[in-house]
């Protein structure tokens, strides 16, 4: 497969889809598979391909229980990160070593500490032997050689990595009726070693998969759990013991097998698996063109298509970097053609790629782990997300637009626009499976119902064009045999082990946070701080327009969303919303606020993550095919995102955006401060309309916009009128100078 972008001269090169590959693998640490070949690559193949069929054969023929259907998972998921994931490259000086160094010790204590407080006698041999076996995986994990990502077979160290992930689930399973049923509640001596194992091997699939900084997350969780009564002040807890702890994490289903993993297994797998065989197929490109047709030929057109096709590919894809790259290839080297700036047209892909997320129907995984939590229909969900989706693409297509007028750049020519009709004629087919998918979301059925037709109908109907014989001639879009499946499939497997070890991970955290109350810890600290702040603010409102408890409610906001973004910076954006929604939403549900509107409030902000440096991996990702500077690029992404930062405070303070409590007034009225809002911060932060925003406007931009989001009678009064009377002023062209009226 290839896909097509535009050179400096116009001519419409063929971009391989081994470069795609190349730098989604480059910038996507989920995505950095081993190359390999030979029988390593059979056996990996076999397994990736026979997880996706169990996966898909679960998902319309009927689920197992819910313990073992997560373990089957887990076994197969974690056995593979090892397999398919090589050990990153070398950070370089001394931390690699430290860090390392510091999970051995954590390994280590863990284990002694469990057999130190086991209740049960075990004999000196199985001490031994489990200790041994510790050792082995805790020195293994050391970095003694780095992976350079360019052998082509699995070193011995990651097999004994992957049997010993793979060996606490086919624990469970083996002994189910043991463990769950002849002595529920109660955990043998031998249960809780291989626990202790299980969380090890978390830990290393995840920093495998996602890097260092999630593993040091749940590894300080686990740890306050354990020392909670020697912490200071309110951090402080009663504490439980090595074995208690173990046993949460590991039995229960608040530990690893909690709802994340769960989701993944019944929910996201399948997903993803029919992104990867509509890709196959060709919709991807059936998107770019549809997106062409309809933006291609306004100004700036180039960078407006790449703000729609990421919108529609966003759909199938749910990746932001797989987003990026996918359309980028297409869409970055024509914003440079027409005259956009490299960093600019980089920075738009990556904005857009993240908007992929919260787009329905399909989104991300965070929206399907968000629909088993609150316990709400994902076709509700499907409802709720179309207006903040749809002013995310707003204040991105404004911010778009303005820096095209500013720049002067017309649309794209009209021989590099397709015909609608041709597309339509061409792909119609392509459109069967992802109608009858959504058509199925509505009617209620359950989500991993409607992804296997989804994949079955995508499979079907890629045969199409061969069926019709002379007819299909000229028919887009590629048949998928059985090379083309089991491709898709090994690759729909692949791309969902980093989420599915990351959610394990993940666990650890939800875990302690149930255990500890650790949650209402933190929701007590940010209503104290949040309430005296608001109180400093009311008392400088001589009017008395702004409520105390409105107020405290923004500042618990602000607080959220600075945690999303420091998280983001580190964590992708699934986990990120599963530890802040767990930690966050008591604190804002005592506030009253509704708690759909403050779990949304979360992922929204989360999904900023991959354009929130210093660790923008969209923005960089898109910075690599534009040839720009990373950082500067990952800058210029988090500025086209302000417009649409201020999105979620708008459907906090007016749930009717999100159908919350809805009546038709307070919908209009949210909706039109919101857009009023959205165009005043992206008029501000492009700093041009028909003439430049100076200093002085963009502070009252911004004060103006804010003030809307508190859906205030008396505030929409004042502020709307005034941000479009801003607006009204700044889109007067300049007067042209004297000498140039004269001539």
């Amino acid at each position: 497969m290839a896909r097509h972008r535009a050179d400096r001269e116009g001519v419409s090169v063929s971009v391989p889809q081994a470069e795609i590959d190349r730098l989604i693998e480059q910038f996507d640490p989920e995505s950095s598979f081993r190359r390999l070949a030979g029988v390593s690559a059979g056996i990996v193949t076999v397994i990736a391909v026979a997880l996706s069929g169990w996966h898909y054969y679960t998902a319309g023929f009927g689920l197992h229980n819910e313990i073992a259907h997560r373990a089957i998972h887990l076994c197969v998921v974690l056995g593979l990160c090892f397999l398919v994931f090589p050990r990153p490259r070398r950070m370089g000086g001394p931390w690699e070593w430290i860090v390392s160094i510091g999970l051995v010790v954590f390994y280590l204590l863990l284990g002694v500490g469990l057999l130190r407080e086991l209740n049960d006698p075990v004999s000196t041999g199985a001490q031994a032997a489990f200790l041994a076996v510790l050792a082995a995986l805790a020195g293994l994990s050391l970095p003694l050689k780095a992976y350079d990502g360019s052998h082509r077979h699995i070193p011995l160290r990651d097999w004994i990595f992957a049997v010993a992930a793979a060996s606490f689930s086919l624990y469970l399973l083996l002994f189910f009726d043991d463990i769950f049923i002849t002595r529920a509640g109660q955990h043998s001596p031998a249960d809780l070693m291989v626990g202790v194992i299980a969380i090890v091997m978390v830990i290393e699939a995840t920093r495998r998969t996602m890097g260092i900084f999630l593993p040091l997350l749940a590894i300080a969780t686990v740890l306050y759990g354990i020392f909670g009564p020697y912490l200071p002040g309110d951090l402080a807890h009663r504490g439980y013991s090595v074995p208690r702890v173990v046993a949460h994490l590991y039995k229960g289903t608040e530990g690893i097998y909690g709802i994340p993993v769960g989701v993944v297994a019944t929910f996201v797998f399948h997903f993803v698996l029919f992104g990867i065989m509509a890709q196959l197929t060709g919709l991807g490109q059936l998107f770019v063109n549809l997106a062409t047709i309809a933006a291609g030929r306004f100004a700036g057109g180039p960078a407006k298509v790449s703000v729609v096709s990421s919108g529609l590919f966003g759909m199938i894809s749910g990746s932001p970097i797989a987003n990026t790259v996918t359309t980028g290839v297409m869409t970055i080297p024509l914003m440079k053609r027409v005259g956009f700036a490299p960093r600019f047209a980089g920075a738009v892909e990556a904005s857009a790629s993240c908007g992929g997320q919260i787009t329905p129907p399909i989104m991300g995984a965070a929206a399907f782990i968000m629909a088993e939590t609150l316990g709400i229909p994902y076709n509700h969900l499907i409802l709720v997300a179309i207006v903040p989706a749809a002013l995310h693409y707003l204040a991105i297509l404004v911010m778009v637009h303005l820096e095209a007028r500013r720049l002067k750049l017309a649309g794209m020519d009209p021989s590099e626009i397709p015909s609608l009709p041709a597309v339509l004629k061409a792909s119609w087919h392509l459109f069967i499976p992802l109608v009858v998918m959504v058509t199925l979301l509505l009617m209620q059925y359950t989500p991993f119902l409607a992804a296997f037709w989804g994949i079955t109908l995508t499979v079907a109907c890629s045969w199409i064009p061969k069926l019709l014989g002379p007819w299909g001639r000229g028919m887009a879009g590629m048949a998928v045999g059985p090379r083309a499946l089991v491709q898709g499939f090994e690759m729909g497997a692949k791309s969902a082990l980093g989420i599915g070890a990351a959610c394990a991970c993940v666990g650890f955290v939800l875990g302690i946070t149930t255990l500890t109350g650790m949650g209402f810890k933190f929701s007590a600290w940010v209503l104290d701080m949040s309430g005296v702040l608001a109180q400093m603010v009311v008392a400088l409102d001589p009017l008395g327009w702004l409520q105390a408890n409105q107020v405290t409610v923004l500042f618990g906001l602000l607080f959220t969303a600075v945690a999303c973004i420091i998280m983001g910076a580190g964590v992708p954006t699934t986990p990120t919303y599963i530890i802040l929604a767990a930690i966050v939403a008591p604190a804002m549900e005592q506030l009253g606020v509704p708690q759909l509107a403050t779990h949304f409030f979360v992922f929204y902000f989360g999904v900023l993550a991959d354009v929130t440096p210093p660790v923008a991996l969209a923005a960089f990702a898109a910075a690599g095919i534009a040839r720009s500077e990373p950082m500067r690029t990952g800058m210029t992404a988090f500025r086209l995102s302000m417009g649409k930062a201020l999105v979620p405070f708008a459907f906090v303070y007016t749930p009717a955006l999100l159908f919350i409590d809805f009546t038709w007034s307070a919908f209009l009225l949210g909706l039109v401060s919101v857009t009023v809002a959205v165009l005043g911060l992206a008029a501000a932060y492009t700093g041009f309309l028909a003439r430049p925003i100076g200093r002085p406007a963009f502070v009252v931009f911004n004060v103006l916009c804010l003030s809307l989001v508190f859906a205030n009678p008396m505030l929409n009064a004042v502020a709307i009128p005034a941000v479009l009377a801003l607006l009204a002023w700044h889109a007067r062209p300049l007067p042209a100078p004297a000498g140039a009226a004269a001539a």
